[in-house]
């Protein structure tokens, strides 16, 4: 089974965009899709919409919606990150 669309609403200078891609790749995702809310607004609202939040950065994994750096970090040390990775469901 292939590892799931990964999918990262971000900006520019964002040290939590950066920690959650470094742990991304820790975990083995070779490609992460990013989406640079800075550069188009028309982004920003839509992340607005999908997320309930206006923090990047903002992770999808497949569907799911994991949240920030935190939620990302939280969900590692539960367990639940590489299951998901591997395209378990939630």
């Amino acid at each position: 089974m292939s590892q799931p669309r990964v999918l990262m609403y971000s900006t520019a200078v964002c040290p939590y965009c950066v920690r959650a891609e470094q742990l991304l790749k820790a975990r083995g995702v070779a490609e992460i899709e990013k989406v640079r809310v800075d550069l188009d607004p028309a982004r920003r609202e839509e992340m607005m919409q999908k997320t309930g939040r206006r923090t990047v950065p903002q992770i999808y994994i497949g569907d799911t919606h994991v949240g920030g750096c935190d939620d990302l970090v939280a969900l590692d040390q539960a367990g639940g990150l590489l299951p998901l990775l591997a395209g378990a469901p939630n």
